[in-house]
């Protein structure tokens, strides 16, 4: 299987999201739901957003791993981000926490999706709420199943 993502570039800087990915060869595709800061066991919200995006892609990866693929396949990410609409999103303290956190995330389990490197192809969308009023971020992923 060959996965290529394509750089974006605005002004010359490197976003931290891809223009778009090419997959070739793939034998399938998982399309993930949400994975939202709900601790597995209590079904307790985490508190913040630091630890729920980290819970996010701890499920991500074990969700991927478990239906046949990995963190290394992921094609896009859609990132569903609080806010309360009073100023930029992309700089709004929730989603920078995100950043941050992903990248920390991405460089110990699939460092080529770091931001300074080459991400995966993600939509980011601020919401007004979540299923639970505690709930910051919510991130859904597709991932291609690699031909073995």
């Amino acid at each position: 299987m060959e996965l290529k993502t394509y750089k974006l570039y605005y002004a010359g800087k490197l976003m931290r999201w891809g223009k778009g990915t090419v997959v070739k060869n793939a034998k399938g595709f998982v399309f993930l739901g949400g994975a939202e800061g709900r601790h597995p066991d209590t079904d307790d919200v985490v508190e913040g957003a630091e630890a729920q995006t980290r819970m996010c892609f701890e499920k991500i990866k074990a969700n991927l791993e478990e239906m046949g693929t990995s963190l290394d396949n992921i094609i896009k990410m859609t990132f569903y981000v609080v806010h309360d609409f009073s100023g930029d999103l992309a700089s709004a303290p929730t989603w920078v926490t995100a950043v941050r956190v992903r990248n920390e995330f991405f460089r110990e389990h699939a460092p080529q999706f770091c931001d300074d490197d080459n991400p995966p192809t993600l939509d980011l969308v601020g919401v007004a709420a979540l299923a639970r009023k505690e709930m910051l971020i919510e991130i859904a992923v597709v991932a291609a199943i690699p031909d073995e």
